[in-house]
Formats: C-alpha cells, sequence, structure tokens
C-alpha cells in the first residue's frame, strides 16, 4: 500500500499539482493521499481581513481561522483534488477526521506557544480505513481531524501522514512518500543539486546538531523516521514525478 502526502507550493501550483493527480492516479495497488493547505487559507484569510499568525512554520489557529481552515481544507481543497482524481478514473473519497471517526486528536497542550485549536493525534481508525480500501476506493485525507467531543482541530498534514502509516502497517506493507516542490532533504537549501540520496537516522542526528538542515525540514524528517521505527517499510521525500519513477533525485530514509 502506498501513502503520499502533497504539500508545499504544488498545492498552490494548478498545472503541477495537476500533473501529479494524474501520476498518483496511475500508482498500482492500494493508496492513500494526504494534502495540506498551501496557501489557500492564508489567501482567504487576508480578503476576509483576518492576519494570519505562523510560529514556527505552523499557524497559530484561533476559532476564526479555524473556520477558513476547515470551508478550505476539508471542502475546496479536498472536493477539486478528488473531483479532479474521479476524471482521472480514480475513485477517490474525500475526508477529514471527523468522517467515520477516521483521526482523533486532542487540542494540544500550551506550553511555550498557544497554537489555539491544533490537534495533536491521538488514534487513527485502520478498521474503517482498510474497509474504504478493500472496496477500491482512494481515501484523501485533510489536515482537519477532530477530538471525539465535537471540536475540529486543524492538524500538521505531514503528522497525519505519518500516523496514519504507522497504523495501517499492522494490516499492509506501506511505503511512506512525501511530495513537495524541492528534490529532498538539500544539505544547501539553496542548491537543489545537494539531494542526500540515502540518509539513515544517525546521519539525520549528526547533520541536525550541525544545523546543515534547514529548519523547516526538521520536523518532516522526525515525521519519516518516527515511521520508519513504527513498521512502516519505505519511506521517501522528493519532488512530485518521483512518485511515476522518473528516475528523478530524491531523498530515501532508512534506520
Amino acid at each position: 500500500m502506498t501513502l503520499v502526502k502533497i504539500g508545499g507550493n504544488v498545492i498552490n501550483n494548478k498545472k503541477a499539482l495537476s500533473s501529479f493527480l494524474h501520476d498518483f492516479s496511475e500508482l498500482k495497488g492500494l493508496k492513500i493521499l494526504v494534502h495540506g493547505g498551501g496557501k489557500k487559507a492564508s489567501e482567504l484569510s487576508n480578503k476576509l481581513g483576518l492576519e494570519s499568525t505562523m510560529i514556527g512554520g505552523r499557524r497559530v489557529t484561533d476559532q476564526a481561522t479555524l473556520e477558513i481552515v476547515t470551508m478550505v481544507y476539508a471542502g475546496l481543497l479536498n472536493k477539486n483534488i478528488v473531483a479532479e482524481l474521479q476524471s482521472l478514473a480514480c475513485n477517490a473519497i474525500g475526508l477529514s477526521g471527523a468522517d467515520g471517526n477516521l483521526i482523533k486528536s486532542h487540542k494540544r497542550i500550551v506550553q511555550e506557544i498557544d497554537y489555539g485549536f491544533a490537534g495533536d493525534i491521538d488514534a487513527v481508525n485502520t478498521e474503517t480505513l482498510a474497509i474504504f480500501l478493500e472496496k477500491k476506493l482512494t481515501p484523501v485525507l485533510c489536515a482537519i481531524t477532530h477530538d471525539n467531543k465535537g471540536q475540529l482541530l486543524n492538524t500538521n498534514a505531514d503528522t497525519i501522514a505519518s500516523e496514519v502509516a504507522k497504523a495501517l502497517s499492522e494490516l499492509y506493507q506501506v511505503e511512506l512518500i512525501y511530495c513537495f516542490e524541492k528534490n529532498g532533504v538539500l544539505l544547501d537549501v539553496n542548491d537543489e543539486n545537494s539531494v542526500i540520496e540515502d540518509i539513515d537516522h544517525r546521519q539525520y542526528e549528526k547533520l541536525k546538531q550541525e544545523g546543515a538542515i534547514a529548519d523547516g525540514m526538521l520536523p518532516k524528517l522526525e515525521n519519516c523516521f518516527s515511521s520508519l521505527q513504527h513498521g512502516v517499510m519505505k519511506v521517501r521525500i522528493g519532488k512530485p514525478e518521483l512518485i511515476a519513477d522518473k528516475g528523478i533525485k530524491h531523498s530515501i530514509l532508512s534506520l
């Protein structure tokens, strides 16, 4: 089974997203797509006169922002992706974590920073996901979860991809692929050719201590290695074209 997370600037580029969805639709076997929100939520917030607050690359989600991200992530983006996949003969079903009680979270505990209605994942409903998969439906998961008490929560899409992959690894052999606008894990964020094609956990820890990896990549890599430590068979990071086996450079992670 293949689980692909798409995010970054690819979500904002209609041509790049369409090309990716074409390649994704042609993946053989069981598959799941997890998508981030791109810049659409910030754009809508600005149109409505609401200021978006980002700390460490993560959105602070107050009540008004939660309404915006729910509309954009679970509505506009999710349903447009599903509609395009249907046009490509990929029978997709768009879902949030609340649908079918798929992903239960809790509101992030306030420590140094109050992220508002941000969700940290507690459980993934693999039984229901497996029903969709066995019926040849392709789940398309957005970055909205719930707390099982009626509260929706904005949840990091990279983390959703990792937690869903880990949970499903108890039922399937899972490959996790993170796709975004970069070629992979870069030694120099300004040099696309500085891809680390093979990176294990020991090397990652060394590079992290040396400050050689961009801060924005660190949470993604933490999710990657957590996935490998909890049963996921293979993890790759790179541009969307990598899912079509076009021979492009990308990063392969291992323990």
